[in-house]
């Protein structure tokens, strides 16, 4: 890897000669400005307004912009000679414990090599001493025409250092947060925490930047002359206004998707409320229950027809009917009496 800058630690009295180093890399995909028509390039020329000319890279400098617009130039000689202790030191002005680094504060990071066989031992002894305080230390160094501050930390067997913005670069979050008065439920508080437990922790080396793999498929496929992939189609899921039941969904869909449950488990997470039937038992009660309420049907049923069947006669030809039935009864019984004194002996 290329050193971008070449100084020391400065660590007390101790002089560290060190390379700095990227330690990020971008992967993002870029692109180029092209006229439409033919596919020209866009190109920016740099030109001298005075002049009215293109102008080499040789012929450019720096200049500072007045506030009345007069332009101060400024060389590289000028840079060199800052009246800064920083200019090209590393120079580590207290050691802190890691949480009192603000992480919105955290900016590029950077290697820190040890440059030649001499810087091993202080470089050495630097890292460990970090090792075992458990802390990092707070530095100031100059870098790319401007001072800088850093936090100095180790990873491995290398000292990072993580380039910081200054307190006042940091804008406070003022008019960010809601400003109506909500109330959060015990319930509610649960249901995040069980979605939270569902999905875990994640192995950082697992996740890989889909976006641009789908764009690399893209330019493969329009170089190759082939149609591009289209995309999925999104899912069409009913907008959930209810905050309970988009945590319970949640929750339920974490859970299958890791395979917590079984095949068609029901992974809502919520409280029974109280006075709520029991389950039925098992075993002999639960044959004369439903027995019990297989005889009711059927009770309920013979009456229904009984009365279906009363209900369907006229009710006059009821009247009739038990008027002759009462007659016949009545000559039943007459002509019984009449036989049985018949057959008495004179």
């Amino acid at each position: 890897m290329r050193s971008i800058w070449n100084g020391a630690i400065s660590f007390g009295l101790v002089s560290i000669p060190i390379k700095v180093v990227n330690a990020t890399e971008s992967h993002a995909v870029s692109f180029r400005q092209v006229h439409t028509e033919d596919n020209g390039r866009i190109r920016y020329r740099k030109v001298c307004e005075l002049e009215d000319r293109e102008v080499d890279q040789a012929e450019i400098g720096k200049a500072y912009e007045a506030p009345d617009g007069e332009m101060i130039p400024i060389t590289e000689d000028d840079l060199s000679h800052l009246p800064l202790p920083t200019a090209r030191t590393i120079d580590i002005v207290a050691f802190v414990p890691a949480d009192r680094i603000d992480p919105l504060q955290m900016d590029t990071a950077y290697y820190l090599a040890a440059a030649g066989a001499s810087a091993a031992k202080p470089y050495t002894l630097l890292r460990e001493a970090l090792k075992r305080s458990n802390k990092v230390a707070v530095a100031k160094f100059a870098l790319r025409g401007r001072e800088r501050l850093g936090m100095l930390r180790v990873v491995g067997d290398v000292i990072v250092m993580h380039g910081l913005l200054w307190p006042d670069e940091v804008r406070a979050p003022e008019g960010v947060a809601p400003d109506v008065d909500v109330t959060v439920r015990d319930k509610e508080l649960d249901l995040a925490d069980a979605l939270m437990d569902t999905l875990g922790e994640v192995d950082l080396d697992d996740l890989h930047d889909e976006y641009r793999e789908a764009l690399e498929e893209v330019i493969a496929a329009k170089a190759a002359g082939e149609a591009p992939p289209e995309a999925p189609a999104a899912e069409t899921g009913g907008k959930v206004l209810d905050l309970m039941a988009a945590l319970e969904k949640s929750v339920r869909a974490a859970r299958e998707s890791r395979g917590a449950g079984e095949p068609g488990e029901d992974a809502e997470v919520r409280t029974l409320p109280r006075g709520r039937s029991t389950p039925k038992e098992t075993g002999g009660k639960k044959s004369t229950a439903s027995a019990a309420a297989k005889k009711t049907p059927a009770k309920k049923t013979a009456a229904a027809r009984k009365s279906t069947s009363k209900s369907a006669e006229p009710s006059g030809k009821r009247g009739a009917t038990k008027s002759t039935a009462k007659k016949a009864a009545t000559g039943k019984k007459t002509t019984a009496k009449k036989t049985a004194s018949r057959k008495r002996p004179a």
